[in-house]
Parts: structure tokens; C-alpha cells; sequence
């Protein structure tokens, strides 16, 4: 079985699990961990994680990140002369932080999103240089009702995690749902 089959069987089990509704928004955020060369093919299979939640008698609603650079860098006044000394980009980075948690809350906050919905994020590899998926996760965490998945291209080892494999690791709250074999321990 392929890692990203192994992903999703692994998933529907941990959304399949009861599911306890006294936790604080950062133990409602999972992550499923893959591979940075698998992005494609997750992205390509994002349905069968939709299909495995809904199998399980949950709700599901998809939040995708890829074009929120983009779609902000379009709407900024100041965007051509950030091509000629991007350095000062860096200034307004913040407010991009902002925008793509207004993103994530807006599904969070979906009609219909309850306690047993997913609110699944992808395409967070498109934020890399840009922001800390720790950012994000710290920013939205209180709006969480059911679950919130962040499908992230990186590695999980103990309780830290590293985005893309590039970045010192943190750590985090969130459950870890990898492409590993076997059963896991919580």
C-alpha cells in the first residue's frame, strides 16, 4: 500500500474514533503528516479524505490555501513596488497572516460547521517563506467546533513537527495522523 492510501486508511480510523467534545481548540487539530514529494497525489485524492469523514457519519467542509498569497499580493496597493525591493515585504507580512486566518475562520465559521464537522486546510505549502503554519493554527485555534486537518507536507517526529523539512521544529498539540503502518498509540 502506498503512503498516501496508508494516509487515508489511517485518517478514516482517527475520525472514526468518538470523539470528545470537552477539549480546548489546540487538542481539536489534527495533522496529517505526509511526505513534501506526495503533494501532488494528496492533492490529487483530497475526496477520499472527504468520503472517509462523511463515512463516519461526520461532516466535512475544505478550506484550500494555495492562491491566498496570490489573491492578497493582488489586492495590495503597494504590490509592484514589492517586486522591486521585496524587503519590504516583510513589513506587511503580518497582515498576510491575518488573511489567511480570515480564510480558515470563514470555513470554521461555514453554515453548518458544528461539533461534528472536519474544516480541512490544504495547499499550506503555498505559505512557506510567508508564514508559520504555528501561526495559523494559534490564531484560529478558539473558532475550532469539531475538528480542524491540516494536511502538511513535512515530518513528525515525537511531538515536533517540521514544515516541509526545512524549518527547526515545534511543538504542538495537535494529533499526528501519519502515513506510518500500524497501529498507533494516543
Amino acid at each position: 500500500m502506498g503512503r498516501i492510501e496508508t494516509l487515508i486508511k489511517n485518517y478514516e480510523r482517527d475520525v472514526g474514533l468518538p470523539w470528545q467534545q470537552n477539549l480546548a481548540g489546540p487538542q481539536k487539530v489534527w495533522f496529517a503528516v505526509y511526505d513534501k514529494a506526495d503533494e501532488r497525489r494528496l492533492r490529487a485524492r483530497i475526496g477520499e479524505f472527504e468520503v472517509a469523514t462523511k463515512h463516519t457519519g461526520h461532516n466535512w467542509i475544505s478550506c484550500d490555501v494555495t492562491d491566498a498569497f496570490a489573491n492578497w499580493m493582488s489586492a495590495e496597493q503597494y504590490a509592484t513596488s514589492y517586486y522591486d525591493v521585496p524587503d519590504d515585504l516583510q513589513t506587511t507580512l503580518s497582515e498576510f497572516v491575518e488573511y489567511v486566518s480570515g480564510i480558515v475562520a470563514k470555513a470554521l465559521n461555514s453554515p453548518g460547521v458544528d461539533e461534528q464537522t472536519v474544516v480541512a486546510v490544504y495547499g499550506v505549502a503555498s505559505l512557506y517563506g510567508f508564514m508559520r503554519i504555528s501561526q495559523l493554527v494559534s490564531t484560529v485555534e478558539r473558532k475550532i467546533k469539531g475538528r480542524l486537518v491540516i494536511f502538511f507536507p513535512g515530518v513528525h517526529e515525537g511531538n515536533s513537527y517540521r514544515f516541509l523539512d526545512a524549518r527547526e521544529g515545534w511543538n504542538y498539540l495537535a494529533v499526528p495522523i501519519t502515513s506510518d503502518e500500524g497501529v498507533r498509540e494516543r
